[in-house]
């Protein structure tokens, strides 16, 4: 599959559930091992870009359809596991990155924010709103929740 070039050396605009498919296809074939975004350029001839698309196009709509969990890890690269414990592991992941990211928030920004204006409507409305978000965050990253329910 040699990627398509346009003149001047651009790659042709490909939709992005045909960049999707390509990405699938060459990580179904590499199963049970992962692919780095290198790689799967090479595999698929797609270039970085249309990788990239192709990996969210799996994400939003062909992991849902095809019931294969899509997950990312720095040592594998993009695979799809058969383990159920790979996906747990990855999805604890990601909520503990986004349990980083809204505390980190939080902290450097809203709670300086409604300490320095006590009476500011909109800060006290984030901190209310966010304290069960955090709460759930942190036990779906720490595996406090029941798997399996």
């Amino acid at each position: 599959m040699a990627a398509s070039k346009g003149g001047q050396g651009r790659s042709i605009r490909l939709p992005k559930n045909v960049c999707g498919e390509r990405v699938r296809i060459a990580l179904v074939e590499a199963r049970p091992a992962g692919l780095s975004l290198r790689q799967l350029v090479a595999a698929t001839g797609l270039s970085a870009y249309q990788v990239r698309k192709g990996i969210l196009w799996i994400k939003e709509v062909a992991a849902q359809e095809h019931l294969t969990p899509l997950i990312y890890t720095a040592r594998d690269g993009y695979r799809f596991p058969t383990d159920p414990a790979d996906w747990i592991a990855y999805e604890r992941a990601q909520f503990a990155a986004a349990l980083t990211r809204i505390s980190r928030l939080l902290s450097g920004t809203v709670t300086p924010h409604a300490l320095k204006y006590p009476d500011d409507r909109w800060a006290r409305f984030v901190l209310n709103q966010t304290t069960s978000m955090v709460s759930t965050l942190d036990l779906l990253a720490n595996g406090a929740a029941p798997v399996g329910t």
